[in-house]
């Protein structure tokens, strides 16, 4: 029989180990916990190590956000110890990107149409709602492995309106890119990067007077008045940063510390 591997990732460690051990008494399962997104991102790394990859990832819709996670950051008040905050989006794009094979559900205690689009537009395969059945969840994790997606039928007006309303404003955006010249389109990446005048000129070899009157050139098309608001329209518009060879975004991620236990398994 197949086995299910399953990683229950919430900052609300009572009700992640809690899951955990129901999930553990079905026969065909395999399941650990995380206590944040860093500890979840190592524990799927150490599964490709030691070829027990995860197929499902069950994360909490708060996660990062709720006085679970100010908890776990202030008893790392240490800055080498300090562990950087990953929200359950941003985990779901992450994985998404990364492991692509991994299915991602997220767990919520609320109905949120713009939250369940967001998560849809970030790779999740479903929305459930924390005080569903275990049954019912359980048909959600096999639904997403056939390549389902889930979500509850309260909510799908809701969510519907959010993605065609997120199609329209990423269109809009794609529109005014596409006005940029190639040159200026290099100039918004390595805005988008968080590079500085200088360092554009540097990386373009340009003088700052061109990168200026290229950034400003950016702004005018884009129909925008600051630097940030023309990376947000970029991010909308699906551009992404230049890549900066040896720079920081190139530098590796620093040691991450986290808590992860595990379920029906060797510890994670």
């Amino acid at each position: 029989m197949a086995r299910i591997r399953i990683l229950v990732v919430d900052d609300h460690r009572i009700f992640a180990e809690s899951l955990a051990a129901a999930l553990a008494a079905e026969p065909d399962v395999d399941v650990s916990a995380a206590g944040s997104g860093p500890a979840a991102l190592r524990c799927l790394d150490r599964g490709i190590a030691e070829g027990r990859r995860f197929d499902v990832l069950l994360v909490d819709a708060e996660l990062g956000a709720g006085p679970a996670a100010a908890a776990v950051a202030a008893a790392r008040a240490v800055p080498e110890q300090a562990e950087a905050v990953v929200d359950g989006i941003s985990l779901v794009a992450g994985v998404r990107r990364t492991q692509p094979a991994v299915r991602t559900i997220v767990l919520a205690e609320k109905d949120d149409p713009r939250r369940a689009a967001l998560a849809l537009q970030a790779g999740a395969s479903g929305w459930v709602a924390k005080d569903c059945s275990l049954q019912r969840l359980l048909a959600v994790v096999r639904g997403v492995l056939r390549d389902e997606t889930h979500l509850p039928p309260a909510l799908l007006t809701g969510v519907l309106r959010e993605l065609t309303a997120a199609r329209k404003h990423r269109t809009d955006s794609e529109r005014l890119v596409e006005s940029l010249t190639p040159r200026e389109l290099e100039v918004l990446r390595c805005m988008v990067a968080g590079l500085g005048r200088k360092a554009v000129a540097e990386r373009l070899f340009l003088s700052p007077h061109t990168v200026r009157t290229h950034m400003q050139n950016v702004l005018g098309k884009l129909g925008v008045h600051s630097t940030l608001a023309a990376v947000a329209l970029a991010r909308r518009a699906g551009v992404g940063p230049a890549t900066l060879e040896g720079g920081p975004a190139g530098a590796p991620a620093p040691e991450l510390s986290g808590d992860v236990v595990e379920r029906g398994g060797q510890p994670a």
